[in-house]
């Protein structure tokens, strides 16, 4: 699974007092969206024994969306992972194809029963470039 999706619509509470989705709803989706292609894409034992934080947000806002309008994310690692970390691409097209955010981050794999950082060895990376 190299590339993931995902549908959102926003519900009222994500449009701000311009009428659209407010800039930290967005970084909520990327966390979303991150966190959704993980759980889907790796092993459930991986699943189990990691858990990964965000260090570092790049956004563009290109676009926005309103009330009842939905966006498709999609998103994929294009590099492999250092050390601990790997940096993650997301982007959100609106229902005319058009890129409205850009979003390049940086994860961090903590092992969960540690807490410390754990280095993303290439067979829990793998599921994330098949």
């Amino acid at each position: 699974m190299a590339e993931f999706s995902l549908s959102i619509t926003p519900v009222a509470d994500d449009i701000d007092e311009l009428g659209h989705v407010n800039n930290a709803v967005w970084v909520r989706w990327i966390q979303d969206v991150a966190t959704t292609h993980w759980r889907a894409a790796a092993r459930p034992e991986d699943v189990d024994a990691y858990i990964w934080v965000v260090t570092r947000h790049e956004i563009d806002y290109l676009g926005n969306i309103g009330p009842g309008e939905t966006v498709t994310a999609r998103t994929w690692i294009s590099d492999a992972p250092k050390g601990a970390r790997f940096d993650r691409n997301i982007e959100f097209h609106d229902a005319a194809g058009k890129c409205v955010v850009r979003a390049k981050t940086t994860w961090a794999m903590i092992d969960r029963a540690t807490g410390r950082l754990a280095r993303v060895r290439a067979d829990i990376a793998a599921p994330f470039f098949a």
